[in-house]
């Protein structure tokens, strides 16, 4: 796997993920998308497990649609965006939610909340082509068995390419790098033992991916 330079999660993508915390919901029409960097060492593979430091509070799983981007990519349209993607899969943005909201209630960044070692999960890549379609592809989340999230790509409010192309307008984006498109509503706080398992679902079929908190 090629290591990223960077890992870029966007925020707020779904509008009832927005509410469910108590968020303002964006506007696509007339503001940017929420962006934030998770640094490599953030990143864990399925097999290692969940884990994060005790006495941080809850730690919240949000499953997100994830891209690996192929080549560089500055200040990209979307044609261009489109054609560098080199892989999808499943991810897992872990965020320490009690620590992110006490940093948020003081004006301050979010980042030991959101970019800790291991706050970052991806599945394996797959050829870019499993999507066919980026604004019509769906996924599942569940915890022990049970449907927690389901994500829809049609309900995002800024679409997967567009997001790809913005976000190299501000970051260039190098070989390898990452972005995560943003978690749907239903996220919650993760248990000690917890069996969890993610599921790509496009026209050419269904995947899955499973990992478990230690």
């Amino acid at each position: 796997m090629i290591q990223p330079t960077k890992i870029v999660c966007v925020g707020r993508n779904y509008a009832d993920h927005a509410k469910e915390l108590g968020n303002a919901v964006p506007n696509p029409l007339s503001e940017p998308p929420i962006l934030f960097i998770k640094p490599p060492s953030s990143l864990i593979g399925l097999d290692e497990g969940v884990v994060w430091k005790d006495g941080l509070g809850e730690c919240h799983f949000e499953c997100e649609l994830s891209i690996q981007i192929g080549q560089t990519l500055k200040d990209a349209d979307e044609v261009q965006a489109r054609a560098a993607i080199s892989g999808v899969t499943l991810g897992l943005d872990l965020t320490l939610r009690d620590l992110q909201n006490s940093l948020k209630k003081q004006g301050y960044p979010w980042e030991r909340a959101k970019a800790f070692d291991g706050s970052c999960v991806l599945g394996d890549w797959l050829a870019p082509d499993f999507i066919t379609d980026y604004k019509n592809a769906s996924y599942t989340f569940k915890v022990n068995g049970e449907t927690r999230q389901v994500g829809e790509t049609s309900h995002m409010l800024f679409d997967v390419i567009g997001l790809i192309a913005h976000i190299s307008h501000t970051f260039t984006l190098e070989k390898g790098d990452v972005v995560m498109t943003g978690t749907p509503a239903g996220v919650a706080a993760l248990h000690a033992g917890d069996q969890l398992e993610m599921t790509l679902d496009t026209q050419l079929g269904a995947v899955s991916w499973k990992t478990f908190v230690r």
